[in-house]
């Protein structure tokens, strides 16, 4: 296995910056594996290897790794050594957008507008927001893509007095949530189903997969700080790049 893929990273540590090292360490090796420098499949080399090629302790290496492998990025082969596992985007089930949480993840997310235009709601979207059959909502379909990569396609139904004049270049620039604040709406609550699925021909052309690739599904009602619903989303994503995580309660 040669030299290990930690040899092709040269992570800049700032050793007077109050983040500790560990941590800086660690999303360095998230950004590298997120852009393809350290490819699935690839091994790291040993923490006495990498450890002197970072100069740094091998408490540290250690525990950058075991960040990254509590995250489901890297796992640890008895034998083997560390091997990279995944590229994918996990996502928090929370009221944040996803454009705000590839941000988050230091990416540079790019939206594509598809489709901005009032239409009279159908009875799955009337009963969600709860607005009497025929009533008019705007309708907003967009992709999402970040590092090259065609990530989700995203569907809304939001009411007129929620979405009102927002425009295919607000939704271009950045994330509908934030948009909605900027208007007053406040984000709550949302009921959320999470779901797999076979993609469709549509769905596959626009995120560049194959008819009948896996994804992960979304349905996403929000209700406001009235407790009013505005908004309801179907999202697709590519199974291969996301994972969806969420806190569990005993009792």
């Amino acid at each position: 296995m040669g030299e290990g893929a930690g040899a092709r990273l040269e992570p800049r540590l700032d050793r007077s910056s109050p983040v500790p090292l560990y941590a800086q360490l660690a999303r360095a090796l998230e950004a590298a594996i997120a852009d393809g420098q350290l490819g699935k499949g690839l091994y790291l080399g040993n923490e006495v290897e990498l450890a002197e090629r970072w100069q740094v302790s091998r408490p540290t290496v250690r525990r950058a790794i075991q960040e990254l492998v509590d995250d489901g990025l890297l796992v640890r082969q008895r034998g083997v050594g560390t091997q990279v596992v995944s590229d994918q985007i996990h996502r928090r089930i929370t009221m944040m957008s996803l454009h705000d949480d590839l941000v988050a993840q230091g990416r540079s997310p790019v939206t594509i507008v598809i489709t901005l235009e009032h239409v009279i709601a159908d009875a799955s979207v009337s009963t969600a927001l709860e607005l009497p059959i025929g009533s008019t909502v705007v309708h907003i379909e967009r992709s999402r893509e970040a590092d090259g990569r065609r990530l989700a396609i995203m569907r809304n139904w939001l009411t007129i007095a929620a979405a009102g004049d927002v425009t295919a270049g607000q939704l271009a620039r950045g994330s509908l949530y934030a948009l909605l604040r900027a208007r007053g709406v406040r984000p709550h609550s949302a009921d959320v189903s999470i779901g797999a699925d076979a993609t469709n021909p549509t769905d596959a052309a626009l995120l560049g997969l194959s008819v009948g690739a896996p994804v992960l599904t979304m349905r996403r009602v929000m209700r406001d700080s009235s407790g009013r619903p505005v908004d309801v989303g179907t999202h697709v994503f590519d199974a291969a790049h996301f994972r969806f995580d969420s806190v569990v309660i005993a009792g």
